[in-house]
C-alpha cells in the first residue's frame, strides 16, 4: 500500500502494545496539546482552521454540547441498553428514530424497546396506570440522575425518509400541522427535552420550503409547551436538525430560513465514502485531498457562508462516525475498490471498538485529519476516526469555535479509558471552554403515563 505524504504507519506487530502505551501513559491533558502540535507542524501555516477567512471563537452562551445518538434497535444484537450510555460524557441523547406516516402523524417504531421492555427493578404488577416503560422509561431515569442531560427524540433518518416517507407528508399544510403537532405530544408524553429532525434529504426547492415551514411550526409548538409546563430559562426544549454534509444537499437546504428556529445542527460530517463509489477513500476527513473533495470543510465554509444564511459557527455541531468504511481489494485511499468487508453487523460497515482489525496497520493523514486501517494480505482498508483523529477533531472545534461534537451512534464506542472516542472528545473540548450543563425538564404532569406524571416515583 503506498504510504501518502503525512501519514505515520506502524508497524503491525506493535500497533496493539502501543496503542494499549498510549492509553496507559498519556492523559488527555497531555494528548491534546502534543497531537495538536503536531498537526500545527504537519499543516502550517493555519493548521486546522478552517480554509476560509478566519471565523470567530464565540463560544456557545451555555458551553458546547455532546451529542450521542442512541438506537432502538440497539438493544437486539448490539445488546446495547441505555444504562451503557456514557452519561458524564454527553450533554444530549438523541433517541432514534421516530417514523412520520402518510398523514403526517409523527409515531414510534418500536412499541416493546420504546414502551415496554422492563429493565432493572421494573414491576409487571404496579397498580393504576397506564404506565411507561422500554427505553424511553430508561433515559428519563437517567435524566433523573444526571440533571445536564437532556434527551431529545429524532424523527426520519434514512430509512423513514426514502422514497418520499418524509417529504410527502410534509408537503400539504395538514400534514405538517399534524406532524408538530404529534411530535409535541410525544415530548410531553414521554419525558423529552426537544426533538431532532433528520430528513434525508429535501430534494429541490419545494421540498426545503415545506421543511423550513415544519421547523417553525415545530418550533412554536415547542414553545407552546414550555408555557403549558412553566419551563423558564436557562430550561426551554429544544430543536435540532440532522444536517447533510454533501454540496448538492446543502445546496438545495434554505439555511438562513431554517437556522431562526434551530437550537443547533448536527453536522452528518462522515459516509463522505463507501460502497456505492468506486475508488476508496476517507468517508470522514476534515479537509479534502484536492478542492472539490466532499468534507468537512467545505461543508463547513457552505454552511457559514453569508450568502447562504451564515450560520453562527457555534450552532454547528461537528459529527464523527463510531465506526468505519470498508473497501476490498484495494491498495488504499485513492485507489479503485471491490468489495467491501464482512462488517460489525452490516457488510462494509465495523463497529469502531472492533478496529483496527487483526493483522492490520494503522495510519493518520494529519494533512486531511483522517485515520485507518490497512491488512495489506487481505488487502482490505478501512476508514475511521482512530483516537489520534478524534483528539484533532476536539482542537478543530475549538480552533474554529464550533458548537460541539456529535456521534452516530453510541453502541460502536469503547469505554472512557479504553480509547472512547466520546471521552477523548469530550475532554478535549472541557480543556478549552465550559460544557453545556443546563439541568433538564422533569416535571411532565400531563404526560399519558401515570409513572411519568409522577415523576417515576
Amino acid at each position: 500500500m503506498p504510504i501518502s505524504d503525512g501519514q505515520l504507519y506502524k508497524d503491525p506487530a506493535t500497533t496493539q502494545t502501543r496503542l494499549r502505551a498510549l492509553r496507559r501513559f498519556l492523559t488527555l491533558a497531555t494528548l491534546l496539546p502534543l497531537v495538536a502540535a503536531w498537526l500545527l507542524f504537519q499543516r502550517r501555516p493555519g493548521a486546522l482552521r478552517l480554509t476560509t477567512t478566519a471565523m470567530a471563537s464565540v463560544p456557545r452562551p451555555n458551553g458546547r454540547v455532546s451529542v450521542g445518538y442512541f438506537t432502538n434497535w440497539g438493544i437486539y444484537g448490539r445488546a446495547y441498553k441505555p444504562e451503557a450510555i456514557p452519561a458524564d460524557d454527553l450533554t444530549h441523547v438523541l433517541y432514534s428514530f421516530a417514523a412520520v406516516k402518510e398523514d403526517g402523524e409523527v409515531a414510534l417504531t418500536d412499541a416493546w424497546a420504546d414502551e415496554q421492555i422492563h429493565y432493572g427493578d421494573d414491576k409487571w404488577d404496579e397498580p393504576g396506570g397506564p404506565h411507561l416503560y422500554g427505553n424511553l422509561k430508561a433515559l428519563y431515569r437517567l435524566k433523573q440522575q444526571h440533571r445536564h442531560l437532556k434527551v431529545l427524540l429524532s424523527i426520519g433518518g434514512w430509512t423513514h425518509s426514502e422514497n418520499g416517507k418524509f417529504a410527502r407528508p410534509i408537503s400539504s399544510s395538514p400534514g405538517r400541522e399534524k406532524f408538530a403537532a404529534t411530535a409535541v405530544e410525544l415530548v410531553k408524553d414521554y419525558g423529552l427535552d426537544g426533538l431532532d429532525v433528520d430528513f434525508e434529504y429535501p430534494q429541490n426547492d419545494t421540498e426545503a420550503r415545506d421543511y423550513v415551514e415544519l421547523l417553525r411550526l415545530l418550533r412554536h409548538g415547542l414553545d407552546g409547551l414550555q408555557q403549558k409546563l412553566g419551563v423558564q430559562p436557562p430550561n426551554g426544549f429544544e430543536l435540532t436538525v440532522a444536517a447533510p454534509c454533501g454540496p448538492s444537499q446543502i445546496e438545495t437546504l434554505r439555511i438562513r430560513e431554517m437556522d431562526q428556529y434551530l437550537s443547533f445542527w448536527n453536522l452528518m460530517a462522515y459516509d463522505y465514502a463507501g460502497s456505492w463509489e468506486t475508488i476508496a477513500n476517507h468517508h470522514a476527513a476534515i479537509f479534502g485531498a484536492s478542492p472539490t473533495s466532499v468534507c468537512t470543510d467545505r461543508a463547513l465554509r457552505m454552511y457559514t457562508d453569508p450568502a447562504r444564511g451564515g450560520v453562527h459557527p457555534s450552532k454547528l455541531v461537528l459529527g464523527m462516525p463510531l465506526y468505519g468504511r470498508s473497501f476490498t481489494n484495494t491498495d488504499g485511499p485513492g485507489t479503485p475498490f471491490q468489495g467491501v468487508g464482512q462488517g460489525s453487523w452490516e457488510a462494509g460497515s465495523y463497529d469502531y471498538k472492533a478496529l483496527p482489525l487483526p493483522g492490520s496497520t494503522t495510519a493518520f493523514d494529519a494533512r486531511l485529519v483522517a485515520s485507518s486501517c490497512y491488512n495489506p494480505s487481505t488487502r482490505e482498508w478501512i476508514s475511521y476516526d482512530s483516537p489520534e483523529a478524534a483528539a484533532a477533531k476536539a482542537t478543530f472545534i475549538d480552533v474554529n469555535g464550533l458548537g460541539g461534537a456529535m456521534w452516530w451512534e453510541l453502541s460502536g464506542d469503547r469505554k472512557r479509558g479504553d480509547g472512547g472516542l466520546v471521552a477523548i472528545v469530550r475532554d478535549g473540548m472541557a480543556g478549552s471552554g465550559p460544557i453545556d450543563s443546563r439541568p433538564n425538564w422533569l416535571d411532565y404532569r400531563t404526560s399519558k403515563w401515570e409513572n411519568m406524571r409522577k415523576g417515576m416515583q
